[in-house]
């Protein structure tokens, strides 16, 4: 039927009436609750956690978990909180149905989670040194004066015919004075060998000969098959041994501005003051509270601005003492399994330890003067990341991620973390055995733009096993190591040996170092040692692309083991060469080798390296490349060309004998500036002069690798002469204009 268009329109306008009142009459949808902001401070009390009247941090904690359906703020107001003992968070702090829980500092404060004690009190000795009382249960192994880190009272070494160490003990201690000592059990042992470090404390004296604690003495000797058998070649009492880095800890070594010493019976700190250094006025802090931030279990949690100094690390302490492996990993206890694979190793305690973690996210932290290590993530840990957050000054490393299960169950297993845009530097300053970012047994983890610098051993290690039965088939797998600045790695000083600035163990199918710019790992070292990328026992299906290489102590990169297989090599530019990559299957290809310049796109990738980018040592023009070189004499193949390859994997020799010598013809008459000495693997030349038409320079004890001279001279040749009856072995000699 058709109706009227007056009688239709009147009809819509009614529906449309009733429609409208309907909507207005509904109650509107509830809208989610705004994010709810509490606030924690040094001095917080009560329940309230407002502004005017903010909590502690456990108070602002139990707040927290109150909060249901809404994002979660803890604001941290500025100044130091004392821990005596670490905040804990757990699953009933986790983040839930999309909803967050961040921990981070207030707008423009920088608050600092701290297990220090103040040692006060101080008084003034006759002979310039500074005592004070230590508080009950507190033990300075370590001291912060103003901040500054001061020396535990160290001597001199004591070489192997002399401090000889075997499974029980070790002599000499008539020839070092311990014997005389008023309290030598309070002294103990530091011992480096290859890549172990050993801290041992003495608990007696018998005419020369000394004991040691244990278990300490027993997991740093020989024949515990708790470890894998070849490793007892780097044991105290192995082959290798050659002597005790120093003894500390006791008031005879007190002799140098910034040490102090630790006397357990009179319970006293004894302190040499720095120039200008009062210790009336100065604030003297030592590590106590182990953990400062523990994270169990918690999933969806975020930790951002925070600082976290002074934590301790109290094992070494004890009768376990330090008795390293690798990485700053430690044997401890008395018994255990037969482990050579090192699933049973310990790592360090750390300020802030992550455990079965799940999303969660600690950016812009700040970890400095700490006992023991930065920030820990294991036990399962996954989708977590670390970021944007600087380590300085830590006795031991800065990240360890995983564990030393080679399969782990699913629960277990560590996936797809990330440690990226950090800066790490001065870390394993008592324990040099230790890494800058340390990963066991991870899938998918990524290490990428982080600035590394100045650290005793190797920078990045990714990997575990040692090739072991038990360790062959593990969950290592698409690891990424990428685009990080690792500078002055190795230390020779610090002699630790056998590691390299990116260190990997164990096959791990997918993983790529791609990016990262390498300088000087083990520069100025006395053999050849200190790689730029070591793929080291088992290293497998690992790909090495267009990373930049230079100054390094030995091989750029290194992959020595047969059954390291499958490995790749390609687009890689550095200034040395390196024999072919062992193992089946692995290749070297497209790399610009033997540089003495870096080209632009060398240049690009290693500017863009790190956390922020940074400077690049382009390479000096070598003069040598394309001279004449001539020997006194040779020894079977190694002629002296070989120190002209551009590989300091190569060797010239010389026979022994009075005034040998090694010269390069530079063809024309050029000025030079300096000349790098790269010596031969056996470190062979010693005592010898540098010779130019203008200029001598004389060189005692061993060359380095290299011995570098700074000089300003006109010369068409140089020559190296032994100023002795030895003969003349390089890797390289490189001249600069």
């Amino acid at each position: 039927m058709n109706r009227p268009v007056n009688v239709v329109r009147a009809t819509v306008a009614a529906t449309f009436a009733a429609l409208l009142t309907g909507l207005l009459t509904v109650p509107p949808a509830q809208a989610a609750p705004g994010p709810r902001t509490l606030y924690a401070a040094p001095d917080g009390r009560g329940s309230s956690c407002t502004p005017a009247r903010p909590c502690t941090l456990e108070g602002a904690r139990d707040l927290a978990r109150t909060e249901t359906g809404r994002d979660v703020r803890v604001l941290l107001r500025n100044g130091t909180y004392e821990l005596d003992e670490p905040l804990v968070l757990g699953a009933a702090d986790s983040g839930s149905d999309g909803r967050t829980v961040t921990w981070a500092a207030a707008p423009g404060a920088r608050p600092v989670l701290s297990g220090g004690r103040d040692i006060t009190g101080w008084r003034q000795n006759t002979d310039g040194t500074w005592t004070a009382g230590v508080p009950a249960g507190v033990t300075p192994r370590q001291l912060f004066v103003d901040g500054r880190r001061a020396t535990r009272a160290r001597g001199g070494a004591c070489a192997a015919n002399t401090c000889d160490a075997t499974k029980t003990g070790m002599t000499g201690a008539t020839a070092t004075g311990i014997a005389t000592w008023q309290r030598p059990t309070d002294a103990e042992a530091v011992i480096r060998i290859r890549w172990r470090n050993y801290h041992c404390r003495i608990t007696g004296v018998t005419g020369d000969v000394m004991t040691f604690a244990q278990p300490c003495w027993t997991n740093s000797a020989s024949g515990t098959d708790r470890t894998g058998p070849s490793w007892d070649s780097t044991t105290v009492d192995s082959a290798r041994y050659s002597g005790v880095a120093f003894f500390e800890n006791a008031p005879e070594l007190l002799d140098e501005p910034g040490e102090f010493v630790w006397n357990s019976e009179a319970r006293t700190v004894t302190y040499l003051p720095r120039p200008g250094e009062n210790m009336r006025h100065a604030r003297t802090v030592t590590p106590h509270t182990e953990q400062l931030l523990v994270i169990d279990g918690a999933h969806d949690v975020t930790v951002s601005g925070i600082g976290f100094a002074y934590a301790a690390y109290r094992r070494p302490d004890t009768d376990e003492g330090y008795a390293g492996t690798q990485a700053g990993l430690t044997l401890t206890g008395a018994t255990g399994p037969v482990d050579h694979a090192g699933r049973f190793y310990t790592k360090p305690s750390a300020a802030v330890t992550v455990r079965g973690g799940r999303n969660i996210d600690i950016d812009n932290a700040r970890f400095d003067r700490l006992g023991g290590a930065g920030a820990i993530l294991e036990a399962g840990t996954k989708d977590s990341s670390l970021t944007r957050s600087s380590f300085t000054d830590l006795s031991s490393g800065a990240v360890y991620v995983g564990d030393t299960e080679p399969m782990p169950g699913t629960e277990l297993a560590g996936e797809r973390n990330t440690v990226a845009y950090n800066t790490i530097s001065r870390t394993g300053v008592e324990y040099t055995d230790s890494v800058g970012i340390w990963a066991g047994y991870e899938a998918e983890l990524t290490v990428d733009h982080n600035s590394l610098d100045q650290l005793p051993y190797s920078g990045i290690s990714v990997g575990w096993g040692w090739n072991q039965p038990e360790a062959q088939t593990s969950v290592l797998r698409d690891n990424r190591v990428t685009n990080n600045r690792i500078t002055d790695v190795m230390q020779v000083a610090r002699e630790q040996h056998d590691g390299g600035a990116i260190y990997t163990q164990g096959a791990q199918p997918g993983t790529v170092v791609s990016g990262n710019y390498i300088n000087r790992s083990a520069f100025g070292n006395t053999e050849r040692d200190g790689n730029g990328i070591y793929l080291d026992e088992q290293s497998s299906h690992i790909l090495v692309e267009r990373n930049v290489i230079t100054r390094v102590g030995y091989k750029w990169v290194s992959n020595w083991a047969d059954y390291g297989i499958h490995n790749t090599a390609r687009g890689n530019w550095t200034d040395t060469a390196a024999p072919a990559l062992g193992g089946t299957g692995s290749v070297m290809t497209d790399n610009l080798t033997g540089l003495d310049r870096l080209p632009a796109e060398a240049l690009a990738v290693a500017a863009r390296a790190g956390a922020r980018g940074g400077p690049v040592e382009q390479l000096r023009t070598d003069l040598a490349r394309t001279g004449t070189a001539t020997q006194s004499s040779t020894e079977g193949a190694a002629g002296p060309e070989l120190a002209l390859d551009g590989d300091t994997t190569t060797d010239t020799r010389t026979l022994s004998g009075a005034g040998t010598w090694w010269q390069v013809d530079l063809g024309d008459e050029r000025r030079v500036r300096r000349i790098e000495i790269w010596n031969d693997a056996s470190a062979t030349t010693a005592g010898f002069d540098v010779v130019t038409d203008d200029t001598t320079i004389h060189v005692d004890g061993k060359a380095l690798r290299p011995t570098v001279l700074n000089l300003d001279s006109r010369t068409r040749t140089v020559k190296i002469v032994t100023s002795g009856t030895g003969r003349v072995a390089l890797s390289q000699v490189l001249v600069h204009p």
